[in-house]
């Protein structure tokens, strides 16, 4: 384990987010779908997320989320990625999505 301190953290931006929009993402090296997601003021942001095995695209719609808002985007295949959706890597490396437990304003700073 390697330890970083708390100002290290800090520079991590972990905002809540909706999921408005969701479609397949055949040009991906692994199966994956484009999502468009609500983060209010900072307006919606895209993203490619490989988890495809656990969820269908009509349960992602309206699903909130946690995702780091502040790496540079980033160009998979045909499409700009730009902010990383956060979940749990399971042993067969399937992807669980991190998300809150309650009903709360899109757009808020997870700490």
């Amino acid at each position: 384990m390697h330890f970083i301190n708390y100002e290290d953290f800090e520079k991590i931006d972990i905002r809540v987010g909706r999921i408005t929009k969701v479609e397949d993402f055949p040009r991906a090296r692994k199966p994956a779908y484009k999502l468009w997601i609500d983060f209010g003021e900072m307006g919606e942001k895209q993203s490619s997320a490989q988890i495809t095995a656990c969820y269908s695209k009509e349960e992602l719609i309206g699903r909130l989320v946690t995702a780091v808002v502040n790496f540079p985007p980033k160009q998979v295949a045909d499409f700009i990625s730009e902010v990383l959706v956060l979940g749990a890597v399971l042993d067969d490396k399937d992807v669980i999505l991190i998300q809150p437990d309650r009903d709360i304003p899109v757009g808020k700073r997870i700490l």
